[in-house]
C-alpha cells in the first residue's frame, strides 16, 4: 500500500508555489526597499573610495573635501534607513545632482555621480514597471493557481 503524499501547489508565473489560499499575497515593495537600501549602501563605499583617487590628486585631500566625501557617505548609508517612505526614490535620485557637483572636487567624483544617477535612473523605471503589473494584477503574487 502506497501513501499519498500532498501535493506542493502549482508554481506560478515566476517559477515560485503560490501563496496557500488564505496567505497574504508576498510584498513585491519589501524587496524593492532592499534593493534601494543595497545600492545605497553600495554607492557610499564607492564614494569613499573615491578618497585616495582625490588625496593622489593634484590639491589633495583638504579637510573641505574630505568633509564633502564623508558626509556624503553618512548621507547615504542614513537614506538606506528610510527607504520605505514613498518620497524615498526621489530623494535617492536627487541627491545624485549633489554627487556630480562633486566634478569640483575631482572628476571621477563627478563620474561616479553619474554612473549612479544612471543606476538610480534605472530603478526609477522598476519601479513604475512593478507599479504598473501591481495595478494591472500582473505580479506573480497576485496570479491565482491553474485549474
Amino acid at each position: 500500500m502506497t501513501e499519498q503524499q500532498p501535493q506542493a501547489p502549482e508554481p506560478n508565473v515566476a517559477g515560485q508555489p503560490a501563496p496557500e489560499p488564505g496567505q497574504p499575497a508576498p510584498d513585491p515593495w519589501k524587496s524593492f526597499r532592499g534593493v534601494m537600501a543595497g545600492t545605497l549602501i553600495l554607492e557610499a563605499i564607492v564614494v569613499l573610495l573615491a578618497l585616495p583617487v582625490v588625496a593622489a590628486a593634484d590639491h589633495g585631500l583638504t579637510p573641505l573635501t574630505a568633509g564633502y566625501l564623508i558626509g556624503f557617505a553618512v548621507v547615504l548609508v542614513l537614506l538606506g534607513g528610510v527607504q520605505g517612505r514613498p518620497w524615498a526614490i526621489w530623494v535617492n535620485l536627487g541627491i545624485q545632482v549633489v554627487l556630480i557637483a562633486g566634478w569640483l572636487v575631482h572628476g571621477a567624483v563627478g563620474f561616479i555621480g553619474l554612473i549612479f544617477t544612471a543606476v538610480w535612473l534605472l530603478i526609477a523605471y522598476l519601479r513604475a514597471e512593478v507599479l504598473r503589473r501591481q495595478k494591472s494584477g500582473l505580479l506573480p503574487g497576485q496570479q491565482s493557481p491553474p485549474g
